[in-house]
């Protein structure tokens, strides 16, 4: 009798087996990670789709948390528009944040595509190593550049949020999707081998394709992390060896460091920028139609643009370089025509009609809507810069000096007259600024340096005090809540924290 049961139960545990294999089918129609990574193309097509969250992140969100979240840029408020919260709340630094998290949507997308990219390059990770390829280069490359975006986007999160999750394999239910918050020690650790180990597997920039992440774009990114660790020993190690080895130079025209819609991209001044294409095949942007003041007729718009069907827009107007960076430009600086104009809108409910608007991404195109030309993520301009910095944080300031005056002698400037530590940190503080305005830098400086409270604290007093002096129209004011929240990190996104018990 006993061994009667015993029998039943070893078949009904068979029968439980065979029924779970034979339930999990693999489709055979539809691609799938059991089907699809299999072969060395498949491979370089998963990579691929892991720059594509790039586009969006840099097209329509890093802006708005890393730009016009600090005094550079603003708003300019559009009363015909209506509400426009979670774009105008980052503005403000009025951003409603409860118990660590926030329903912002500029957050949660920003958060999201940097995990977009994070899940692609840990899939292709798990998977690569079982793959033979014609070349143990080529394996390495593409290995190189999924490291580097998975340290790439990581870094971004954490300087957003100081903790996120930290996920390294891909999940594989929705139980195990869900991962504590790793600190942001942690999160850096993570980064720098990542970013270390992309440096020594990708290509340089003379052997790499035009757009792929290459050696010097891993190594600045490992320097961008040591700077904000104040690690300065080892920052100066890699831009030294940047600047000696790969081949980077300054465009002699700062107009030429950035691309056109069709042409100059990946030029010999990018270390690592954002791809983008104009026309119907959905790899295009329209920052510039995010930027330009309204509401603004097709007549003012067309200078601008240069298109053939230029049409009048009256949406929100973000990213308007502020009155304080505009009076940063020193006397005789070329960057300042080249970065920034003036428009005039006949239009507007403000009393001075005349707004400046970020000339250096307003590149002449075809089509209304659709812009080609790529964003600079990384230029050689900011390795002189952080080698610059490096340096002077070790005391070597006359040596400092050297890198800081490459940037400034391209803009027309004279040699700095700082010559001790103190000066020589502020003034690459301020060359920063105008240098890499509009470039997503400015936020993560006041934050890393530790000079949030102080710089935004006075910049919005500003603000309040003259509103028409930031693009308010007459008698309209600031919200009653702007610049209370001068934090350093952002909540959490609200809906994700929907999804797990760590925040």
């Amino acid at each position: 009798m006993k061994t009667s049961y015993i029998a039943t139960a070893f078949l009904a545990l068979a029968i439980a087996s065979c029924k779970s294999d034979f339930l999990t089918v693999v489709p055979e129609t539809a691609l799938s990670s059991a089907t699809f990574y299999k072969t060395e193309a498949d491979f370089q097509q998963a990579v691929n789709g892991a720059y594509v969250p790039l586009r969006p992140l840099f097209n329509e969100r890093a802006w708005v948390l890393e730009e016009m979240h600090s005094d550079n840029t603003y708003y300019a408020r559009n009363i015909l528009y209506g509400a426009v919260d979670p774009t105008e709340n980052v503005a403000d630094f009025a951003v409603p944040t409860a118990g660590g998290v926030t329903a912002n949507d500029n957050v949660l997308w920003a958060f999201r595509y940097n995990y977009q990219i994070i899940a692609r390059t840990n899939q292709l990770l798990s998977q690569i190593d079982g793959v033979t390829f014609s070349s143990e280069a080529n394996k390495n490359n593409i290995k190189g550049q999924a490291l580097f975006l998975r340290a790439f986007a990581y870094f971004d999160l954490v300087r957003l949020f100081g903790k996120v999750p930290l996920h390294l394999t891909p999940s594989a239910s929705r139980e195990d999707a869900a991962l504590p918050l790793a600190t942001t020690d942690e999160l850096y650790a993570q980064i720098e081998k990542d970013a270390k180990d992309a440096s020594s597997m990708l290509l340089n920039k003379a052997k790499q394709e035009a757009g792929r992440a290459t050696s010097g774009a891993a190594k600045t990114l490992l320097a961008n992390l040591y700077v904000t660790q104040k690690k300065w020993a080892q920052a100066e190690s890699l831009m030294r060896d940047v600047i000696t080895n790969d081949g980077y130079t300054l465009m002699s025209d700062y107009n030429d460091a950035f691309s056109y819609t069709g042409s100059n991209k990946n030029n010999q001044e990018s270390v690592f920028e954002v791809q983008y294409m104009e026309g119907s095949g959905g790899y295009n942007g329209n920052q510039i139609y995010r930027f330009v003041p309204s509401p603004i007729t097709a007549a003012e718009l067309k200078p601008i643009t240069g298109t053939t069907n230029t049409q009048p827009t009256s949406q929100e107007s973000n990213n308007i370089p502020t009155p304080d960076l505009i009076a940063a430009y020193e006397s005789g600086d070329k960057r300042k025509a080249i970065s920034i104009d003036t428009v005039t809108l006949s239009q507007s409910a403000r009393e001075n009609k005349t707004y400046p608007y970020i000339k250096k991404y307003a590149r002449t195109h075809a089509i209304h809507g659709i812009t080609g030309q790529n964003w600079p993520v990384y230029r050689y301009a900011e390795v002189l810069l952080f080698m610059a910095e490096s340096l002077n944080e070790q005391g070597k300031t006359g040596d400092a000096a050297t890198y800081l005056n490459r940037v400034r002698s391209r803009a027309g400037l004279p040699a700095t007259t700082a010559s001790s530590q103190a000066d020589m940190r502020e003034a690459i503080f301020k060359e920063r600024r105008v240098e890499l305005a509009f470039e997503n830098k400015r936020w993560f400086d006041l934050t890393r340096t530790g000079r949030v409270k102080e710089i935004i604290g006075a910049y919005g007093a500003k603000v309040k005090a003259n509103p028409q002096a930031y693009y308010f129209p007459k008698g309209a004011v600031p919200p009653p809540n702007a610049f209370t929240v001068l934090d350093d990190y952002y909540g959490l996104p609200a809906v994700e924290a929907a999804l797990s018990p760590y925040f």
